[in-house]
């Protein structure tokens, strides 16, 4: 059996703090890669929020400290870069461009995965996810979202772009030399995550946004339920059951603890599942 990695023998470096990029270098790490993550003397942000996420989203990495602001640190990112095939990284453009990222990327012809904001002439303009999420209609106004969709998908669309670089780069002929750069734009996985609601799928009201009886969330006697019957053979064997409007299977599941009903779900087949408390 071969029990080789898709990215065995592919090293990439990553100057990315924050989360899009540690995603990103964790699935990229997860596909066999070698990740050396590079940090200023401070320090990753995340490790001093979240120390148990960021051991999770650095497992199997190599760790450096390097000063990117002092000349023999930018010393040291270049030897890196030598033997490197990706550089991963998640700063505005004129930050990149007075390390002399891209000069770095063209000399050591790297598959480059910049991570920024917004695209064009928003490039060097400062967001995070909230901001991103915000004008794309995400956000419910006075709550916060539980799970950081733009900076999670961000970080999935990072990776994918650093495996596009690599075939870009094994397509190109033999008189093509320098480096590739793959963009991903925060803004626009923003906007990728709220199509569903954009088109009206998973609005409030909608199919999937609590209009239909048959897919949304109940309380019981103990916590709650998601129900997910969305399958007219779901829909039916749960109706037959309980019932097919919104205020029979309220009563039905009030009346019984969450147990009864993962329960329940098992001897029907039914997508029920207790709902967790974060």
């Amino acid at each position: 059996m071969d029990d080789r990695q898709p990215l065995d023998g592919v090293t990439v470096i990553s100057l990315a703090g924050n989360l899009p990029g540690p995603l990103a270098a964790a699935r990229l790490t997860a596909l066999g890669a070698r990740v050396i993550k590079v940090e200023p003397p401070a320090g990753d942000a995340l490790a001093a929020a979240v120390p148990a996420y960021y051991e999770e989203l650095t497992a199997g990495q190599e760790i450096l400290t390097i000063d990117l602001k002092d000349p023999a640190g930018r010393g040291r990112l270049s030897e890196l870069a030598a033997d490197a095939d990706i550089l991963l990284t998640a700063m505005r453009p004129k930050a990149a461009a007075a390390l002399g990222v891209p000069e770095l990327v063209e000399e050591n012809a790297l598959v480059h995965v910049e991570i920024v904001g917004f695209a064009g002439d928003r490039a060097d303009v400062p967001g995070h996810d909230l901001t991103y999420q915000a004008a794309h209609a995400t956000l419910v106004p006075e709550s916060m979202p539980t799970v950081p969709v733009a900076d999670v998908l961000g970080g999935e669309h990072a990776a994918l772009e650093a495996v596009a670089g690599l075939r870009r780069k094994e397509q190109r002929g033999s008189g093509e030399t320098g480096g590739i750069v793959r963009r991903v734009v925060l803004d626009e996985a923003a906007a990728w995550a709220a199509g569903p609601a954009r088109h009206g799928l998973s609005s409030p009201g909608s199919h999937l946004g609590g209009g239909s009886p048959f897919y949304r969330t109940y309380a019981t006697q103990d916590g709650h339920v998601a129900v997910a019957c969305l399958e007219p053979h779901f829909a039916k064997s749960l109706a037959a059951n309980l019932g097919s409007e919104h205020e029979a299977l309220e009563r039905a599941f009030a009346a019984e603890p969450t147990a009864h009903w993962t329960e329940f779900a098992c001897t029907h087949d039914l997508p029920i599942e207790a709902v967790v408390a974060g």
